[in-house]
């Protein structure tokens, strides 16, 4: 006997072997039960979830004769009758599937509507059951718009499209339509273990996971990969065999990516995608991967309680989540969702990969400690050379209909603290800029002139909690040292900044962070050889708490005083307040900064 493959052999028989589809069998068993039954079905969705077999087990419960040749209308056929046997091997002669995807014209339609006229021979009923009716022409849907309103009574259509969106309203409003879902990869992982286990084959729950996957909703789909799968194992289903049968990238590497993103070590990065192209891994096959692993991870970072004790991955998946912050978990997987769109522009897969994944560290969220970093160095930074502005009088430059205020970059006078942006009126313009081609000022679009506002200016928000302490002064000047002398950097320097030191002996000090992801043993090794080279080998213990002193506080309040410092200096410019005075100029929000 000719083998039966697992997609026709284990093909649902009655409502009670459907999988996944609890809402459409509840409705037409209730129907069938309580002889509530319509002269037209259509039935959704996406290829190998049920369509055809729906209609099949619809076609016996109306039909079934029952074991004994007495039965009725049901909603548990026999299996055993004439009728459902016939219906089972296709010869049943009141049951007609009519493929619309090849037989699609009006002809086609009107010669399986010519046999409407006449009454079932066998069965109770005519069953037309058209597959792909989408497929059907205008001409052909027209053709049987009035048969499908008003059958005879012993009559039923079952329509079955995989887009409905093409099927006309017409023929949509005739029908009562049911979409069966794509199912969940858990829901194909127990059917696929009950039918290996009806065949006597081993297969590892890994395995089965992957077929589950790679299936992406398709019952049809997950039989006809674990045939394959059977195959190319030699009648086993390994994890590493059927990971290698789909070309899929063992979560080992997707594990170690996802950890060098979150310590944003991007040596580990390159090195793990040259990896993926020695092996010949698919570039897409990781991002998806990715996607996946971090998507739990977000569901674990917003409900903890949410672990899967089944899948032998979830300690590592646990460990990531902790590791990295939500909000880039969040940017990660955007990146990689966008990433695979981008693979097929690029000359080379592999180093699309590695960009889209460094893109990560390129756009990391930024901290206030960083932030902090960032507007010293810019302070350090040499002043770029000055130049004058002239503002053009009204007769020279248009005048606009409803006078608008133009802004002149400044100087503070008093100690050349400070520079801004200073707004007058048209009709103030010429004196305005005789006074201002008499000033040093720079010229806007040059570093360290503004003309428009900026939330995230220094000083434009509250300065954080700062409580001073004598470790906390000795600290912010060694981390301070240690930038400085480019000792530390990436997670290192952020572990230094972040923290505060609470207490010190010889041979150890104690820090304490807020973040649990800063709290990594490699980070914290490296502090400690950092400081070291500073001279205090010392051993570092890091404890999760409030932090009330830290260099980055520090960082931020000497800017925040900084920049207040230089607000006052500008509004106490004798220049700027004769100008304020004497021509009704403003003051820009924002543009003040200190140089």
């Amino acid at each position: 006997m000719s083998y039966v493959v697992l997609a026709r052999k284990y093909r649902p028989r009655n409502f009670a072997e459907m999988v996944g589809q609890e809402h459409v069998v509840q409705a037409l068993t209730n129907a069938l039960i309580s002889k509530r039954l319509h002269h037209a079905y259509l039935f959704t969705g996406t290829r190998g979830v049920g369509k055809t077999s729906v209609s099949r087990i619809l076609a016996k419960s109306l039909n079934c004769l029952g074991s004994d040749g007495n039965g009725g209308i049901t909603a548990e056929p026999c299996g055993v009758c004439q009728a459902c046997t016939d219906i089972d091997s296709g010869r049943f002669v009141d049951y007609t599937e009519l493929d619309a995807a090849s037989n699609r014209g009006v002809d086609e339609v009107q010669s399986l509507l010519e046999q409407a006229v006449y009454k079932p021979v066998q069965g109770r009923f005519k069953v037309f059951m058209i597959d792909e009716v989408h497929m059907l022409t205008n001409t052909a849907f027209n053709a049987m718009l009035k048969t499908l309103e008003e059958p005879p009574e012993y009559l039923k259509f079952v329509l079955a499209t995989t887009d409905p969106q093409k099927v006309p309203v017409t023929v949509l409003s005739r029908c009562l339509q049911f979409n069966l879902r794509p199912m969940a990869p858990e829901t194909m992982l127990e059917h696929l273990a009950l039918v290996l286990k009806a065949e006597g084959v081993v297969a590892d729950t890994q395995a089965l996971r992957l077929l589950a996957r790679a299936a992406r909703g398709s019952m049809r789909d997950a039989l006809s990969l674990t045939d394959q799968a059977i195959a190319f194992g030699a009648g086993k289903l390994e994890e590493a065999t059927v990971r290698q049968m789909l070309g899929s990238v063992d979560r080992s590497h997707v594990f170690r990516l996802i950890a060098a993103l979150a310590q944003s070590d991007g040596k580990s990065v390159v090195e793990t995608s040259d990896a993926l192209r020695l092996h010949g891994l698919s570039a897409a096959s990781t991002l998806e991967e990715m996607a996946t692993v971090l998507q739990r991870m977000a569901v674990l970072q917003a409900v903890p309680s949410a672990v899967d004790e089944t899948d032998p991955q979830a300690l590592e998946l646990a460990q990531l989540a902790q590791q990295m912050p939500p909000d880039e978990t969040q940017l990660l997987y955007s990146i990689c969702l966008h990433g695979r769109s981008e693979l097929g522009l690029a000359p080379d897969e592999y180093a699309a990969l590695t960009m889209v994944l460094l893109r990560l560290l390129a756009f990391k969220p930024a901290t206030a400690a960083t932030s902090a970093a960032s507007a010293e160095k810019k302070s350090l930074t040499p002043a770029p050379e000055r130049v004058t502005v002239a503002v053009l009088p009204p007769s020279v430059a248009p005048k606009p209909v409803s006078a608008p205020l133009i802004t002149v970059p400044v100087l503070a006078q008093q100690h050349a603290a400070a520079s801004a942006s200073v707004a007058v009126t048209p009709e103030s313009a010429p004196l305005a800029a005789m006074q201002v081609l008499a000033m040093p000022v720079r010229e806007q679009g040059e570093p360290g002139a503004r003309t428009q506002a900026r939330p995230d200016a220094p000083g434009s928000g509250p300065a954080p909690h700062l409580v001073p302490t004598e470790e906390g002064d000795f600290w912010h000047v060694t981390v301070q040292s240690l930038v400085a002398q480019e000792l530390i950097s990436a997670m290192v320097r952020e572990l230094a900044l972040q923290s505060q030191l609470v207490a010190r002996d010889t041979d150890q000090w104690l820090l304490r962070v807020e973040r649990e992801s800063l709290n990594q043993p490699s980070s914290r090794e490296r502090l400690q050889v950092a400081l070291a080279g500073l001279g205090y080998p010392v051993h570092l213990a890091v404890e999760v708490g409030r932090v009330s002193d830290s260099p980055a506080k520090r960082n931020t309040v000497a800017a925040a005083a900084k920049q207040q410092a230089a607000e006052e200096s500008i509004l106490s410019d004798p220049f700027v307040q004769s100008m304020m005075r004497d021509f009704g100029a403003k003051i820009v929000p924002g543009s003040i900064k200190s140089i």
